[in-house]
């Protein structure tokens, strides 16, 4: 133990975070710019049954965050469902599940960037996206306490905005509670696509596993911290977008480029229109954090198995966080952002998230009674639920993903057979 009261991790990693900073950094990743953006995909889905999609991606959230929690608990290093696949499953499931997370994930950090750059600058997006990558890996090479910090700030602003809003809308003379008419023209493939784009809204308890070695008392903090969050987040999600359809209404939310802020204008409070959009941009910079913490943590431990280089699996002797790792996620993403627009083009970021989760959830499955097991049912329906809602994405979106867990398959294939190869 430290100066700080923080323990030592594994390789210098130090315990500094506790339930609330886990929360928080969960809120972070969940309660970020999703909530801006995710309602108008949903609503051109699922029409008035967008709050019936709620559901489906809450339960397998909730399953998903519950098998999580019981393997971090088992598991508290850093890295999430690689460290589980590897452990429960075999090397493979594990390293297909961090492929699928750093490949994925890096692409969306870069999104994430670009997002806070549209709103900031719209004419200087690609200059403030690099801006912004570069000042948040700085600020993660100082330590993950200061990162909890930022993000704590960052959260308790965006739920302003949001809070905001929704009271205007809801005490707005444009609100109409028949406007909801929950269902009527919904189909249940409908409310399954609009599931898709919600759940990866509340992905972000992901974030809290992956910080396992740097989480005090893991065994209580994570199970703890990451319902606590998903839980905060969901009802955020089912307060917000009651809200707004009850402006706008399934068919303007379909059409809406920046839902929150049409619904704003549409509620007759203009003046709340900038601060909406700051509160995006500001909800993507959180985000954004906490996916490069995610990333750079899960490239850590990839790292000391050498399926990524090991020079990566450093850990600052000061700081305590794997700085090289966050350096070259910040280098990666900084190109990405500064040469294309890859807001579009990440479909394969969804379809990787769902695979990780399901290995995650098969994971679960295995554990023993005595290891802290769920109800059995819990990763039976998280599973099945990452297969169902996987496949109801767009086909693009699927044989996208589906290449990029096959390339990762090919990659794993040919370091065997060079290893084997070697070995004689």
């Amino acid at each position: 133990m430290d100066a700080t009261g923080a323990s030592a991790g594994p390789d210098g990693l130090k315990r500094r975070l506790g339930v609330s900073d886990a929360v928080v950094i969960g809120l972070g990743s969940m309660i970020g710019a999703g909530i801006f953006a995710a309602l108008g995909p949903a609503a051109g889905a699922a029409g008035s049954g967008l709050l019936l999609a709620l559901a489906p991606a809450a339960v397998v959230a909730y399953c998903n965050a519950t098998s999580s929690a019981r393997l971090a608990a088992r598991y508290p290093q850093s890295g999430g469902t690689y460290v589980y696949g590897r452990e429960r499953l075999g090397p493979f499931w594990g390293y297909l599940a961090g492929w699928a997370f750093v490949v994925g994930k890096t692409a969306s950090c870069a999104a994430m960037a670009l997002t806070v750059g549209s709103y900031v600058w719209p004419g200087q997006a690609h200059a403030v996206a690099v801006a912004a990558v570069v000042a948040l890996t700085a600020l993660n090479y100082t330590g993950v306490q200061k990162s909890a910090f930022l993000t704590r700030g960052i959260v308790a602003l965006v739920l302003a905005v949001l809070a905001a809003m929704v009271v205007t809308a809801l005490t707005s003379t444009g609100a109409e509670a028949a406007r909801l008419d929950i269902g009527s023209d919904a189909t249940v493939g409908g409310v399954l696509q609009a599931a898709g784009p919600l759940f990866f809204a509340f992905a972000g308890y992901a974030r809290i596993a992956t910080l396992g070695e740097e989480v005090r008392d893991p065994v209580r903090t994570i199970p703890r911290a990451i319902p606590i969050a998903l839980g905060i987040a969901l009802f955020v999600y089912v307060v917000v977008a009651v809200a707004v359809l009850s402006v706008l209404g399934p068919g303007d939310l379909a059409d809406a480029a920046a839902p929150l802020s049409d619904a704003a204008r549409a509620a007759g409070a203009g003046w709340l229109v900038p601060v909406v959009r700051t509160g995006a941009a500001v909800a993507a910079l959180g985000a954004l954090l906490a996916l490069i913490l995610g990333v750079s943590r899960t490239t850590l431990a990839m790292a000391r198995d050498r399926h990524l280089p090991h020079a990566l699996a450093a850990v600052h002797p000061r700081f305590a966080v794997p700085h090289r790792a966050e350096l070259a996620v910040g280098a990666v993403v900084v190109v990405l952002a500064a040469s294309t627009d890859v807001r579009g083009a990440i479909g394969f970021s969804s379809f990787g998230v769902l695979a990780y989760y399901a290995i995650a959830n098969a994971s679960a499955w295995t554990l023993a009674p005595g290891e802290g097991r769920p109800n059995r049912l819990v990763p039976v329906v998280g599973l099945t639920g990452c297969g169902v809602l996987a496949f109801a994405l767009p086909a693009t979106a699927v044989i996208i993903g589906a290449a990029v867990l096959a390339l990762g398959a090919a990659v794993y294939g040919l370091r065997a057979v060079v290893a084997g190869g070697s070995s004689r």
